[in-house]
């Protein structure tokens, strides 16, 4: 029986799962359990494997239920509560932006949801003729935003190097730090430096783990672990010194690939969070019904997306035929959806481990739209040249009809442009596909609708509300662009073998975290112990099949340094595991097969071997 529920809600989110349950993988955090919803994502077809991955982002908006674990979730009275008050904070430097800065910081995908909502209220401002106070920080610098930059990660004092740099000569900072899983030690290092100034910074740790949950391994080089910060975060919320924003939304539908609900779930929270704290700053009042109406916008981008699935299913298809048969997937925006577009593609390289060459993304502006700190990077290789000037340049001439082109746009942008852009297209490949976004009254011009054989047309309300209703909509349509392309690309790696279930197998080891999830895998697949799981991961990345004392001793970091730049030493290891042989052996085995996902298939099916564990509980391993 379903339970009752405090709120109205626009969608129908899914009954508890059973990741709620206390004894669920309990060694494990929530973002590195494996979702049940998606357990045979790897067997469905792509209409099963959106509908699959729509319920798990649903779980996003579900509400606590007292009679399991009691997780804290969107909805909970405690995180609303936490949300009024960090907005108090905001609006305190909103009133004195001149000495005043919001900072919003992190890794990876974190860092760069932090550009895109630092640039979007720095436009809400610009729009009132007040001086923008946002900023972003990401581990890296700009030119992580563009390609895979995993392993500043891992540097603590790095991350408080940064943040004293932005923060020069400022008298009061609200600082977000943001970690999905709650274990970065970049944004450790800069939450530990803000509370050791209170009288400047206001700290705002964002996550989606219990603190409990924390990563409590201690960080190399460093004094702290992060669940030591967070602990110290916890105990000063009370006097709001301090504040804790980590509502669970559940496993990712790809084991630990917080790309995509963290990801969804940080612009979620602080977007609403901004919006409360700008509509305050306007003498309008904050009331829970505002919040809650805001809560309720991004519901119903949930639903208005999803209403769309059989064509999201039709693009997974075709997406992943593409990459089946090495061809590649290029996605062209205008405006912040070619920001979208950019960051979908570059999640996908550690992901997957793919080549960035395989999933591109394009911005129709180049560095102009992007608004980066940096400025145009195009000088730094290849990789790095993102304008569909670029794209026409450097990608067109070399397109075949293996490729899969992806357009999206709305019908405020200029439309001659994508007409223009999709014709040239076209002469290379039939695979021309678009996601169009429009205001009710809009139509697309007939034009348009005949070159594009499938259009996923979104229609959204017009929003009768003050200045702020245009942001509304502008944010609902980059999460709606982010949902199709997170389940797009995820689906179409699927298909191209790239997962077990719902196990990423070869993703790149490129930092602390995924050197720890691929021991976790290891031992999910295997059912062996830890050590022995550790020690195949080592024999894969340095290609040996004995382990000297110096690699045995060595530190976290340099076995990361060693297996960044190798490709299949996840694969490698699970097929040695299961197969019980060399790890030389492993990776020829690995050449016979046309997929990973079907060498580990084939592995676990072996002859003569005990069938995996799967769901066996492990030993206690903290990440």
């Amino acid at each position: 029986m379903r339970r009752t529920r405090r709120y109205k809600h626009v969608i129908d989110t899914p009954d508890p799962g059973k990741w709620e349950l206390a004894g669920y993988e309990a060694s494990l955090p929530i973002t590195e359990k494996s979702n049940p919803i998606t357990k045979d994502l790897d067997r469905v077809d792509p209409v099963q494997m959106v509908q699959l991955l729509r319920d798990c982002d649903a779980e996003i908006f579900q509400e606590e239920d007292p009679t399991l674990v009691n997780y804290k979730r969107l909805y909970s009275e405690s995180v609303l509560r936490t949300v009024f008050d960090v907005a108090k904070k905001v609006q305190d430097v909103l009133k004195d932006s001149e000495d005043g800065l919001i900072v919003l910081s992190g890794c990876g995908s974190s860092g760069r949801l932090a550009l895109l909502l630092a640039n979007s209220f720095n436009k809400l401002l610009k729009g009132l003729h007040r001086t923008p106070c946002y900023t972003y920080i990401i581990s890296g610098g700009d030119k992580a935003l563009l390609t895979s930059q995993e392993a500043a990660e891992d540097s603590p004092s790095l991350g408080v190097a940064e943040l004293e740099k932005v923060c020069e000569g400022k008298k009061k900072v609200v600082f977000f730090g943001i970690s999905c899983g709650l274990s970065a030690p970049f944004v450790a290092g800069q939450l530990d430096y803000c509370l050791n100034n209170l009288d400047i910074f206001v700290p705002v740790m964002v996550g989606f783990n219990p603190v409990s949950m924390t990563r409590k391994e201690s960080i190399e080089g460093w004094h702290s672990s992060f669940f030591q910060v967070a602990e110290r975060m916890q105990k000063l919320q009370e006097a709001q010194k301090a504040f804790v924003l980590n509502p669970a939304v559940g496993p990712e539908g790809i084991c630990g690939s917080s790309r995509m609900k963290g990801g969804s779930a940080t612009k979620i929270l602080l977007e609403t969070l901004f919006l409360v704290a700008h509509k305050g700053d306007s003498n309008v009042g904050i009331s829970e019904k505002c919040l809650l109406e805001i809560l309720r916008t991004y519901e119903r981008a949930h639903k208005v997306t999803y209403s769309q699935s059989k064509k999201i299913a039709a693009l997974v298809k075709q997406s992943g035929t593409s990459l089946q048969k090495k061809g590649h997937l290029y996605i062209l925006g205008w405006g912040t959806l070619g920001l979208m577009a950019i960051m979908d593609a570059v999640e996908c390289i550690p992901t997957y481990g793919i080549d960035y060459r395989d999933v591109r993304g394009f911005i129709s502006t180049g560095y102009s739209g992007m608004q980066n700190k940096e400025g145009d990077l195009t000088s730094l290789g290849p990789e790095f040249a993102i304008s569909h000037e670029d794209f026409v340049k450097n990608i067109v001439p070399s397109m075949t009809e293996t490729d899969t082109v992806l357009f999206n746009f709305t019908l405020d942008d200029d439309l001659a442009s994508v007409e223009k852009l999709s014709l040239l297209v076209k002469e290379k490949t039939s695979n021309v596909q678009a996601i169009s976004h429009a205001t009710a009254g809009q139509y697309l011009p007939a034009t348009l609708k005949k070159l594009f054989p499938s259009i996923i047309s979104i229609t959204w309300p017009i929003l009768f509300l003050e200045y702020e209703g245009a942001f509304i909509q502008k944010f609902q349509r980059e999460l709606s662009t982010k949902w199709i392309l997170n389940t797009v690309t995820t689906g179409a790696h699927v298909l191209r073998g790239k997962v077990f279930r719902n196990y990423m197998v070869d993703f790149r080891v490129s930092n602390t975290k995924f050197f720890t999830r691929a021991v976790t895998v290891l031992q999910r697949l295997s059912g062996q112990s830890q050590t022995r799981c550790l020690d195949t991961l080592l024999r894969s990345i340095y290609g040996t099949e004995v382990l000297s004392d110096e690699i045995r001793d060595a530190e976290t970091s340099k076995h990361v340094e060693e297996a960044s730049t190798k490709e299949q030493v996840v694969s490698t290891a699970i097929v040695s595991l299961l197969r019980n042989c060399a790890v030389h052996e492993a990776r020829a085995r690995l050449e016979t097969y046309p997929t990973i996902r079907a060498a580990v298939e084939a592995s676990l099916n072996a002859i003569g071997r005990k069938r995996s564990v799967i769901n066996i509980e492990m030993p206690s391993t903290d990440t």
